[in-house]
């Protein structure tokens, strides 16, 4: 089966604002440890989102310190996962500062770029500034910023892909 046509996407909540593509691939190449980690391969959980409660779908970490109660959200398909990835810097309160800065970005008529979108991501990690840091190190030392420019095809211009 090929690649879903752009209009599918809306069904994924795809649809939505989205993180410039080379900000959401740093993120990827960190909380999946390049794809590697055990959280990828046993459940596509490409961005490290953290779930609570016994009915939730997710992994237990082994290394869990005691007392703690979260597992690693899971997924049926890396799709699934890029969506609630999307869905979280576009809901969640901890990325206010994100959105904001995206905003600020559109009205001043400044491309979106991930090295300066990053900066809205201190909360994403209990690492904070140090996080931010490192999905900026990413981006510069994999030559990520050109595909900031990507866009699917039938994507309106101006719009964000990734």
């Amino acid at each position: 089966m090929g690649p879903e046509p752009p209009a599918a996407l809306g069904r994924h909540g795809l649809n939505k604002p989205r993180p410039q593509p080379a900000l959401a691939l740093a993120q990827a190449a960190i909380e999946s440890g390049w794809g590697t980690s055990r959280f990828a391969r046993e459940g596509n959980a490409l961005f490290g989102q953290w779930v609570w409660g016994d009915e939730a779908d997710g992994i237990v970490p082994e290394k869990r310190q005691e007392g703690k109660t979260h597992k690693i959200r899971a997924f049926e398909t890396p799709l699934e996962a890029v969506a609630a990835y999307i869905k979280n810097l576009n809901t969640h309160r901890a990325y206010r500062k994100l959105r904001r800065m995206r905003a600020d970005l559109r009205a001043q008529g400044a491309g979106l770029n991930g090295l300066t979108l990053a900066g809205g991501l201190e909360a994403y990690s209990e690492k904070g500034q140090a996080y931010v840091d490192l999905v900026r190190q990413i981006i510069a030392a994999n030559e990520l910023r050109p595909l900031d420019k990507a866009r699917l095809a039938g994507a309106r211009r101006g719009q964000s892909n990734v």
